[in-house]
């Protein structure tokens, strides 16, 4: 039983290493910028390449400031 339960640990351990991993975001910021490039040439925009930065540029810059506005969170409005 208690196999089990370590097995499962190891399993969720692994799953909450994957969500805050570099690896992820980075991933996620390609796969945007590729996504919305070929969206941007598809409408024809001007530079779609280059405008295609703005999301991922964001998406990176809100997971970057998450930690910090988490820590405010959890002591101004959690601890309560």
């Amino acid at each position: 039983m208690s196999e089990g339960i370590e097995v499962r640990n190891k399993r969720v351990e692994a799953e909450k290493a994957w969500e805050v991993s570099k690896t992820r975001r980075a991933l996620i910021a390609v796969f945007t910028y590729v996504i919305v490039g070929f969206y941007l040439c598809l409408l024809e925009v001007g530079y779609p390449w280059l405008h295609a930065f703005v999301p991922p540029l964001a998406y990176i810059i809100s997971t970057a400031s998450l930690p910090f506005i988490k820590d405010i969170w959890l002591k101004n409005i959690y601890d309560r």
